[in-house]
């Protein structure tokens, strides 16, 4: 991995778990999501216009499409992914998310993309994956007095399915078909507010009242999320996806401190811990 591409993803990774931290604050639905979507459109447009004037770029044949269908995945996951938020801890849905998503998109990426990272990639990656699931408690998650957190680890999990699906796809829309990532994520994020509108119409009193108590927290994750995706993107059109995916996951580092610190979740030094062997994992990652 390339030192460009190693700081893009860092300064990702900081945004994103930033966002999320703005997503848990809310602890909305799908009106949160439309109006989050909202705002990321009408930010989108002057960046549209200005960069169609500057680089006049051409879509190849099949981009739409691609687009359309990126655009499903994230609808899917930003829904799952709030009521994750809803369900349980920052710190464990945060996680969970993070964690289940680089150990498929590596693996799907090695099966089905052909790539092939180096041992020490590879041991990276594990050390990542294996510190993850220390960090939201092992099985203990199986015992009986967590029966209540069982809901929120399905969330969780579902989240980290839905981003190697998008990882993987979107890895194939601006490395195979050349998207700029700017236009990619753009349409991605029209795809997704044309996609609820229908439903957020029907409960626009809802959407009001998101708008009326929650929109600072509407407005963070506006102006963070396409701003930390298009840097992964920028990064995934020249860096294979089995070490991208698994080196997003700093964040984990800063969701951990979030938690425990900030939010004074349960746990907190143990995870903490765990974010470390997370943080070495990354180390290994960049260096294979």
């Amino acid at each position: 991995m390339t030192a460009l591409a190693l700081s893009l993803i860092l300064v990702a990774a900081v945004l994103h778990a930033t966002w999320n931290l703005c997503a848990k604050r809310a602890g909305g639905g799908l009106p949160f999501v439309w109006l989050v979507g909202a705002i990321i459109c009408t930010g989108y447009l002057p960046v549209l216009a200005f960069y169609w004037e500057w680089k006049h770029p051409v879509f190849p044949a099949g981009a739409a499409w691609w687009i359309l269908g990126s655009g499903v995945l994230k609808t899917a996951y930003a829904l799952v992914l709030q009521r994750g938020y809803r369900t349980g801890d920052f710190s464990l849905i945060y996680p969970l998310a993070r964690g289940t998503g680089p150990l498929l998109s590596t693996f799907a990426a090695i099966a089905v993309l052909g790539e092939r990272p180096s041992a020490l990639a590879l041991a990276g990656g594990i050390v990542i994956v294996a510190a993850i699931f220390f960090l939201t408690g092992g099985t203990r998650l199986l015992h009986q007095d967590r029966a209540h957190l069982r809901r929120a680890v399905g969330y969780g999990v579902i989240s980290g399915v839905s981003i190697a699906a998008y990882t993987l796809w979107d890895r194939h829309g601006v490395a195979a078909l050349r998207v700029p990532p700017v236009l990619y994520d753009a349409g991605t994020a029209f795809t997704q507010l044309a996609l609820l509108t229908p439903f957020a119409w029907r409960r626009r009193a809802e959407v009001r009242a998101e708008w009326r108590g929650k929109k600072r927290w509407a407005f963070g994750v506006a102006l963070l999320s396409p701003v930390a995706y298009v840097l992964v993107l920028t990064a995934l059109a020249f860096t294979p996806v089995s070490y991208v995916a698994p080196a997003r996951e700093v964040s984990i580092v800063i969701g951990a401190f979030i938690g425990a610190r900030w939010l004074k979740e349960a746990d907190g030094r143990r995870r903490l811990w765990a974010a470390v062997a997370v943080a070495a994992g990354v180390i290994a990652l960049a260096l294979g």
